[in-house]
């Protein structure tokens, strides 16, 4: 249950912290409502917020994921059933990717390759392949090789035209490759955020969850000494992060090895402190909405992307009773209301799937 309601507490933010987070940045308040607001919104460029963390803890519980259901499929049928199943998955998850970038409905040219379900595809497919086949040990010698290589190519490899190696964007070589390499459309002009060369450290992201789903899994551990771990090497990740960062800055677009490690080290606080209160102290009634979105994670963002949320929470609480928010409450109050109402309005759909136990899979 701690992992299903992470996972809801995950999508929670990504069905509406774009919304909330400029909503919150519109009131009018204090510097604790402005510090709430910036961390609801990514960074520009270098550094580290809250939602910079929203898209890897994903794939780092993806990994888990894997652990937990692959596990169970090659005890029951083997590793040719399991690899069968990922293939598919992986082809259904890209499919779904390019469908909620706009599908078919635009210009050819339009057509967005590389997204955030498609990354997410990208790395189930290559780190459920790589469980399948590969001992603990070559797993992490993988991700050590891919963090180090990756570093050494944006620390050491000038982009072509450049006379010198750069963090700076668009002029990095990562960005350069993809202006040259990545057809049709590419979400910021010449290169992508979601772009070849950063996927690489993306599926180290994913085997850090590979690692976590082995220890949560290992039946010589108690529930303490799982939690107590965790939160250790969520802490120790962190500060080497910190550490690297200072050499080779942390930077969510280039999906850099230090940004791999700081948010990896924080995923694993979070699934730590969420298995403390919900498995081992058994305080789970405050996360049954969670558990609701975490049930559907995949189906409700293909819903939020098809179906306006927004619209209908503006048609109950915009117009006049928005406008009377910001008169009497604070300006921008009502924008806030109409935010948190389509949040609201998603959870609202997530409970009605869980209470009728329709699950929808891939």
């Amino acid at each position: 249950m701690s992992l299903d309601a992470l996972r809801g507490f995950d999508m929670f933010w990504i069905l509406g912290a774009d919304s909330i987070g400029g909503a919150v940045l519109g009131v009018q308040g204090g510097s604790l409502v402005r510090a709430i607001g910036t961390q609801l919104d990514h960074v520009a460029w270098e550094g580290f917020r809250f939602y910079d963390l929203i898209f890897p803890l994903f794939v780092f519980m993806v990994g888990i994921s894997i652990v937990l259901s692959l596990s169970r499929i090659v005890a029951q049928g083997g590793h040719r059933e399991a690899l069968g199943r990922v293939l598919r998955r992986t082809l259904l998850l890209y499919l779904l990717g390019v469908f909620v970038y706009g599908g078919f409905s635009t210009p050819f040219q339009e057509i967005r390759l590389l997204g955030v379900l498609q990354r997410i595809a990208i790395c189930y497919g290559i780190t459920a392949t790589l469980f399948l086949y590969c001992r603990p040990r070559t797993l992490a010698a993988i991700a050590v090789g891919i963090l180090l290589g990756y570093w050494a190519l944006l620390a050491w490899v000038p982009a072509p035209g450049e006379p010198v190696v750069t963090w700076a964007e668009g002029r990095n070589i990562v960005n350069w490759f993809d202006s040259k390499f990545l057809p049709l459309r590419r979400w910021d002009g010449s290169h992508d955020p979601e772009g070849i060369l950063s996927t690489a450290p993306a599926v180290v992201t994913c085997l850090l969850g590979v690692f976590a789903g082995l220890y949560l899994t290992d039946p010589r551990r108690s529930d303490r000494e799982k939690v107590r771990h965790l939160a250790l090497c969520g802490l120790g990740l962190v500060l080497l992060g910190h550490g690297w960062g200072l050499v080779f800055p942390v930077i969510k677009k280039l999906w850099t090895s230090s940004y791999v490690l700081l948010a990896g080290g924080w995923s694993l606080i979070l699934l730590a402190a969420f298995h403390e209160i919900i498995e081992v102290r058994g305080w789970r009634r405050w996360a049954q909405p969670f558990v609701w979105i975490g049930m559907n994670p995949i189906a409700l963002y293909l819903l939020a992307h098809v179906v306006s949320f927004q619209q209908l929470a503006e048609r109950l609480v915009g117009g006049s009773v928005a406008q009377t928010l910001d008169a009497r409450v604070a300006p921008g109050f009502g924008g806030f209301l109409i935010s948190l109402t389509s949040i609201l309005l998603c959870v609202a759909v997530a409970r009605f799937l869980y209470v009728r136990q329709i699950f929808i899979r891939l």
